[in-house]
């Protein structure tokens, strides 16, 4: 169960990462359309899990995307701390991983229509 303080640091977190991923994508991830999903942070908010959906371009695979994403953690991480400087006093690690909810859901549907 997570406090308050944690859902408002996930949600300010969410807010600032999916600014950068929009405005940065065409730089840093290739022309990648990302999109942050979900981000929980640890009880004592210094880690900072973030699940990505991706809309690739032609040439790439989802998996290609986060571990360039993944290579970038520390640009990214500057970037945020930009951002939130002024409201956490440390800005937490990041961890990026694939959400596959959609995909799962798309399964389960296709099931279900057979």
């Amino acid at each position: 169960m997570s406090s308050i303080r944690q859902e408002k640091v996930a949600t300010l977190l969410k807010r600032e990462l999916a600014v950068i991923f929009q405005r940065d994508s065409r730089n840093l991830f290739e022309g990648a359309f990302i999109t942050v999903t979900h981000v929980r942070v640890s009880p004592d908010l210094s880690v900072a899990r973030v699940h990505l959906s991706f809309l690739p371009v032609a040439s790439q695979s989802s998996d290609d995307i986060l571990e360039v994403v993944k290579s970038k953690t520390s640009a990214i991480r500057g970037l945020l701390g930009k951002q939130v400087g002024k409201q956490l006093r440390i800005v937490p690690e990041l961890h990026f991983y694939l959400d596959d909810s959609l995909d799962f859901a798309e399964e389960i549907d296709d099931l279900l229509k057979d």
